[in-house]
């Protein structure tokens, strides 16, 4: 085991110790499905077909029940004892480079273990109602899909007509903590969150060729945001304390600290899209143009 691998199993024991000592309420249960997507996950519950899920990754936080559920660790340092123990009937993944390492893959392969790759990539709002549609066809749902998709269009519809009405474009830096490498992160205008902030009627400050770089204090000067992000897990691990904020690189030059616009964001509704994208932005447009109601 190299030491990439091994610090993604010391910063994922440290922040899923609790989840991983979940019971397994299921155990009596012929099908058990184990799903490692997050973005599956919330679909799945949305769409009332979550009876036979048995075990997820830790970065599936949606909806809270979810978290009662036993976990098998992070995608991409799953842990084959955890899956193991699940006696999974099928497991459910979003691609091959989402889920590792390497070993543990080969080894489900090697046991035979039915997976389930949906076909649908859900980056766009389309495709995401596609996916929803892919999967309520696939877990008999398809009402419950028709729906999904109804209420996904008219929350996005609202959110733009509410963009079109603010008077400026806010800058926005989002701050994630990366937990499989320790360290804080900057989004950029390549990530999905990007795509949120812009329906939201702002701008992403961070443009670079990878979905995310490390924080520094050179990239938070040069953008020079008038709102910061810091989702969840970074900003609890904060304590959510000003003066610890204030520590991380660069972030106490900016307009935004100034003006004391640091908001908590939960990671799940930015990281990906899904059925309540829409009402993210809805929620993203109250924080970023907190000072221009529509």
């Amino acid at each position: 085991m190299n030491r990439y691998i091994i610090a993604i199993a010391i910063a994922v024991g440290f922040t899923a110790c609790g989840r991983f000592g979940n019971k397994d309420e299921k155990q009596d249960q012929e099908e058990r499905i184990v799903s490692v997507s997050k973005q599956h996950n919330e679909i799945i519950y949305a769409l009332g077909a979550e009876k036979d899920i048995v075990a997820v990754d830790i970065s599936s936080t949606y909806p809270p029940e979810i978290k009662e559920l036993p976990t098998v660790g992070y995608h991409r340092a799953l842990s084959l004892e955890g899956l193991l123990a699940a006696k999974p009937t099928m497991i459910i993944h979003d691609g091959p480079a989402s889920i590792g390492p390497d070993h543990v893959v080969r080894q489900l392969e090697q046991l035979n273990i039915p997976v389930k790759e949906f076909a649908t990539k859900g980056n766009t709002i389309d495709s995401t109602k596609l996916l929803i549609r892919e999967m309520g066809a696939y877990f008999g749902k398809e009402q419950q899909a028709d729906s999904l998709c109804n209420i996904l269009d008219a929350d996005m519809e609202t959110a733009l007509e509410n963009a079109k009405k603010y008077p400026d474009t806010p800058k926005v830096l989002v701050i994630h903590y990366g937990q499989a490498m320790n360290v804080y992160l900057v989004v950029t205008k390549k990530n999905t969150a990007a795509k949120m902030i812009e329906w939201a009627g702002g701008t992403m400050a961070v443009d670079d060729p990878k979905a995310m770089k490390q924080l520094s204090a050179e990239v938070v000067a040069k953008s020079d945001p008038d709102v910061i992000l810091l989702t969840d897990f970074g900003y609890d691990r904060l304590n959510g304390s000003q003066e610890k904020i204030k520590e991380l690189p660069g972030v106490s030059s900016t307009k935004a600290f100034r003006n004391n616009r640091i908001y908590r964001v939960e990671e799940h509704d930015l990281i990906y899209l899904g059925p309540r994208t829409g009402k993210n932005v809805l929620e993203l447009q109250k924080i970023i143009h907190a000072d221009e109601p529509v």
